[in-house]
């Protein structure tokens, strides 16, 4: 006779054979709609690899679309380190990117000294939007899912109106958006700036630090468990509000990269779902932040595939399709994963 038991730690091949699975699992459900829709799934697939590989315009994108995805990956991640969901990285990243706009619009400064400002404000920005939920997620035991997500609006409103009224671009009546940022994050090629190798590097220390720290080994104890840290003589929440502020910094350092490294203006929309798409990035990452790299390269791939599929007619929103579908494919492939059949005497 033979039953299934769950793991309590699932072995690293089972998950990137589950994982392996659940894409192939994805991309046959998407060839299947493209061919409902009448589309020729030759073409379709020839487009995709040759404008996101082929071409140097494709794989700057994937570089710019990178950037933002590490960043705010690494802050969900961060929080998932200590039991914390920060669904408000989108807002968070906002916060960054208007204080580092400000930084550029209004300080003229040299740009050795403008830079680094920029990126001190986008953190203490991005850290201080998130720290009212910080606090109450700490102390009063406030849902951080709730409160980081609300936010988001809040961000998004307060850069409409700044790029409709006092800070709109009075120079070339650009609609819903500042005027061109003079300063900027250095070119590494082409329009890929230096932003994208930093973000690299942040996310590798990230791993190194939290994997080999004290604090990394407080912070997961309080995620995993609240009591055996008590018991420990660990103050939990000090450490919980520390692990948010920190996480809405890094996503306001992306704001920053964006703005004054791709965009080059504060506008409406900014943010792309970047904060959102984060939450994906960290999920398939799981425990490693270096596996932050290859799971922010998929979904640069995706979005730029969706880019692929609206000049063939198909909805923006395929990538939102897209993206939901990988979540759940992966969901399932990992529960399934861990679970074995054991065989057992009669």
């Amino acid at each position: 006779m033979s039953r299934r038991i769950r793991l309590a730690f699932v072995p690293a091949h089972r998950i990137l054979a589950g994982r392996a699975l659940a894409l192939c699992f994805v991309c046959l459900v998407l060839a299947f709609v493209l061919i409902m829709l009448g589309l020729p799934l030759g073409e379709v697939l020839r487009l995709v690899v040759t404008s996101t590989f082929g071409t140097v315009f494709g794989l700057e994108n994937l570089a710019l679309y990178m950037t933002p995805l590490l960043m705010t990956g690494g802050a969900v991640w961060l929080g998932l380190r200590a039991g914390l969901w920060n669904i408000g990285a989108e807002g968070q990243f906002l916060a960054g990117a208007t204080a580092a706009a400000a930084v550029g619009l209004f300080l003229p400064l040299p740009a050795f000294v403008a830079l680094p400002l920029a990126g001190l404000a986008s953190l203490v920005a991005g850290a201080l939007w998130s720290a009212v939920p910080a606090a109450g997620r700490a102390w009063l035991g406030v849902s951080e899912i709730i409160t980081t997500l609300l936010l988001n609006f809040i961000a998004s409103f307060m850069v409409y109106y700044l790029v409709t009224g006092p800070w709109a671009d009075h120079v070339t009546d650009a609609q819903v958006s500042s005027q061109r940022i003079a300063l900027a994050i250095p070119a590494l090629y082409g329009v890929v700036h230096w932003g994208g190798p930093f973000a690299i590097a942040l996310v590798v220390a990230l791993g190194l630090t939290l994997g080999r720290s004290r604090f990394g080994y407080e912070l997961r104890l309080c995620g995993s468990n609240p009591e055996a840290a008590h018991y420990a003589g660990i103050s939990v929440a000090p450490r919980l509000f520390v692990a948010l502020l920190a996480s809405g910094a890094l996503a306001g350092l992306g704001g920053m990269m964006e703005v004054l490294g791709t965009v080059h203006r504060l506008q409406g929309g900014l943010a792309h779902g970047y904060g959102y798409l984060g939450i994906v990035v960290a999920l398939l990452a799981r425990h490693s932040a270096l596996a932050l790299i290859p799971a922010a390269f998929l979904m640069a791939v995706i979005l730029n595939t969706g880019i692929v599929l609206q000049t063939l007619q198909v909805s923006a929103s395929s990538v939102l399709a897209i993206t939901g579908l990988l979540v759940f494919a992966i969901a399932v492939s990992d529960e399934l994963s861990a679970y074995v059949r054991l065989e057992t005497a009669k």
